[in-house]
């Protein structure tokens, strides 16, 4: 008797209600980029993968709980708080040394308080067992423009396919690396090999994440991936950058203090863009850390944002300092 209830109790549901449930508003802050497939991995691969997020909504929205299915994951958001119109990031780090074969993570972020919704991310991968990576990445972690320093990634085969190789290495044209591979020393032959990644000599400023896929001879599993990420810093590093000023009126003044360095020794020759009430004294010594005097002494209220741009005897590129202010009348 109750399943027959249970049954005319369905049958005169809402057609609309036995539909798959639609997807949570929350997912749309993701713009409709859900999901990511790292693909075929090495055992040991360090994998990394960057979500962005757009609070497109009208309210603020806080990210009060992640949630992952398995702990070989980490999700870290650059903020957990979102104006409306504001844009964040969520870095996604799967060690794959954790797991072996196919493995598919969900990761929940749930944003709230006072509107609460929860937006499912699907991670997968597939860490073959008879190929390592050691390490499990390639990280030139920060460097200046100008070095060219190399780094390197052993692979090792434990599978029974003799005369394993890599065949040829795909990587994107703008990476700002060469790439080559050789045997490894003191591994039988088939079984090992050597990636050497070597930074261009003038790279483009800024941080890289590039996945480098090696094509073998193994009709199974052709391919295999792994990541090389750095950051190629400029010739400056500028601190603080943007020099923001406050509780400033028309009439008043202010000084600040900014620290450019460099890796060895250098003489700033001009800062071009002054003016709007902006000056700038420029001491006149060579040194790897110089000190900059900013003068603000604005002649009207409103916001101001204005781009310097710091030129030294290193090379011809400039460096940029961005001063932001409100003035108050």
């Amino acid at each position: 008797m109750r399943k027959l209830v249970l049954a005319l109790a369905v049958s005169l549901l809402p057609l609309s209600s036995l539909r798959a449930q639609p997807a949570a508003w929350a997912d749309k802050l993701f713009g409709g980029d859900t999901t990511h497939d790292f693909g075929v991995v090495a055992r040991g691969a360090q994998l990394k993968h960057t979500f962005k997020l757009t609070n497109i909504y009208k309210v603020a929205l806080d990210i009060t709980d992640i949630k992952i299915s398995c702990g070989c994951l980490r999700a870290e958001p650059s903020t957990r708080s979102l104006q409306p119109g504001e844009t964040a990031t969520l870095n996604i780090l799967m060690d794959g040394k954790q797991f072996s074969g196919v493995k598919v993570i969900r990761v929940n972020i749930t944003v709230g308080p006072k509107y609460v919704s929860t937006a499912t991310l699907v991670i997968s991968a597939n860490a073959r067992g008879d190929v390592v990576f050691n390490p499990g990445q390639i990280d030139f972690g920060n460097l200046h423009r100008g070095q060219t320093p190399t780094k390197t990634i052993d692979i090792e085969y434990a599978g029974n396919l003799p005369n394993w190789r890599v065949t040829e290495i795909v990587k994107n044209a703008s990476a700002p690396f060469e790439l080559k591979v050789e045997p490894l020393a003191g591994a039988p032959a088939g079984k090992g090999f050597r990636i050497l990644a070597t930074i261009k000599a003038d790279p483009a400023a800024g941080s890289f994440k590039q996945d480098i896929l090696l094509k073998t001879n193994d009709p199974a599993s052709p391919v295999v991936s792994f990541q090389v990420v750095g950051n190629v810093q400029a010739g400056l590093a500028v601190s603080p950058n943007p020099v923001v000023v406050k509780d400033l009126k028309v009439g008043e003044a202010q000084t600040k203090k900014v620290i450019v360095r460099a890796s060895r020794p250098f003489r700033v020759t001009a800062v071009e863009g002054q003016g709007d009430g902006i000056t700038v004294d420029i001491p006149n010594r060579m040194e790897t850390a110089v000190v900059l005097t900013v003068h603000l002494s604005p002649t009207k209220a409103g916001d101001l944002k204005k781009t310097l741009m710091i030129r030294t005897d290193l090379d011809q590129d400039a460096t940029p300092l961005v001063i932001e202010a409100t003035i108050e009348p």
